[in-house]
């Protein structure tokens, strides 16, 4: 799911993906080098795909230190080492990961050699950084009252730093639904901020423009959140999270339905809080139907494929390798079944995914929801062509796309989720 549990081919981890988990110690080179003080970007070809760079060189109290950005992958300020600089040429490097840049300044722009675990590649870098356009992220002033709260999940420690967002109009004398909302997996901020993309503002902005209320969290000790435990917790950990949220709504006394709309992840949590009797309603976006190793060997092979590998992950094998021990999360995911939690879900629900989604195949997992929700009239299972994990509106749905998509949340999805809470 989402960014803990995407799976490529392991010669494209090695050669893009370690970016995002390398931890490296910063280094500085003592000469200046004005003519190559700033940031420089271009496109390094790997494979089918183009993956954007962007190298900052930056001059503080007499020594220029180098960061390496990945913004395809979400990956920002990666510490480098300047093993050579001069006015017209530098070395860059990246020990932990295996990763070299040399390049020397021809005609305005760094042209060199990127290099890790024996790829090689061209790679010319430009002055200046990629415009990020994100015409849906909200501007203040907003119409509409933003509450800065907290609430506490005493048995893991944790304290959520939330913003609870009031409908446009509210005075007080009204009821109206509210939506916690949950983000997918890894650690995130309350806008579910990702690629410079915040699709959890965007959701929430719209909602209250249209006379519903929202709650949206830091994830725990993320962001102005503290406390609880991170390295070791499951899924399992975080969903007492969203029911602490749950609880904290329903003290209010303030709204007529209290809700969960989960992304990913988040849409585990919400059946499994549905299962438990906590919410009016759910809104799963994205969620799994089928069991965690199902759904992250047809996340590998719809990746594999889409990149011109061999679509050829079993479950046997996904479960084999060594990361899924090494991961307590990754370990308690594969073996968790939503079979029963999603057959216990008594409150309507609205589940939802796109049909280029790479990471939670919606063929696969919708098909498995309608099955097994009890009947009502209320619950709506709906795939969205052209849409990706994130609901953007894309061309293959893979991660790789994500950053470079303008469109933060489809529109039509937007409409529909309003649609579904105001006629339930």
């Amino acid at each position: 799911m989402k960014k803990r549990t995407r799976q490529v081919a392991t010669d494209l981890k090695k050669m893009v993906l370690t970016f995002m988990l390398a931890a490296v110690a910063v280094a500085a080179a003592a000469q200046p080098a004005p003519a190559l003080l700033g940031s420089w970007s271009g496109k390094l070809n790997v494979g089918s795909m183009a993956l954007t760079l962007v190298l900052h060189l930056e001059q503080t109290d007499g020594q220029v230190k180098a960061v390496l950005d990945s913004p395809d992958q979400g990956a920002k300020g990666i510490a480098a080492y300047l093993d050579f600089l001069s006015d017209d040429s530098l070395a860059v490097k990246v020990q932990s990961i295996g990763m070299s840049y040399r390049a020397r300044l021809n005609d305005g722009k760094l042209d060199g050699t990127f290099e890790q675990n024996g790829f090689a590649a061209p790679l010319v870098l430009t002055k200046g950084v990629p415009e990020v356009k994100r015409p849906q992220t909200p501007q203040p002033p907003y119409p509409y009252t933003a509450e800065e709260v907290t609430f506490s999940n005493e048995a893991d420690g944790a304290t959520l730093a939330a913003t609870l967002t009031w409908p446009v109009g509210y005075d007080g004398s009204q009821k109206p639904a509210v939506v916690l909302l949950v983000s997918g997996s890894g650690q995130q901020n309350r806008d579910e901020e990702v690629f410079d993309h915040k699709p959890f503002l965007v959701i929430a902005d719209y909602l209250a423009r249209q006379g519903i209320a929202t709650l949206r969290y830091d994830d725990r000790a993320t962001g102005a959140s503290v406390g609880g435990e991170v390295k070791k917790a499951t899924t399992a950990d975080f969903m007492r999270d969203a029911a602490a949220g749950l609880d904290f709504l329903r003290a209010r006394g303030t709204f007529a339905k209290v809700g969960v709309l989960g992304h990913s992840e988040g849409g585990t949590i919400a059946f499994m809080l549905g299962a438990q009797g906590k919410p009016d309603f759910i809104i799963s976006l994205a969620g799994p139907g089928v069991k965690g190793d199902t759904v992250l060997a047809a996340q590998s092979n719809r990746i594999r494929s889409l990149s011109g590998l061999p679509a050829d992950m079993t479950v046997e094998k996904y479960r084999q390798q060594t990361v899924v021990s090494e991961m307590p999360w990754l370990a308690w995911f594969v073996d968790y079944d939503p079979s029963a939690d999603i057959r216990q879900t008594r409150c309507p629900v609205f589940a939802l995914g796109g049909d280029r989604d790479c990471q939670v195949i919606a063929s696969q997992n919708l098909s498995a929801i309608r099955q097994l929700l009890p009947p009502s009239d209320k619950n709506v299972v709906k795939e969205y062509p052209m849409l990706n994990h994130l609901f953007q509106h894309c061309q293959t749905g893979l991660p790789m796309e994500y950053s470079r998509i303008e469109e933060t949340f489809s529109p039509e999805v937007l409409g529909d989720i309003v649609e579904w809470i105001s006629g339930l």
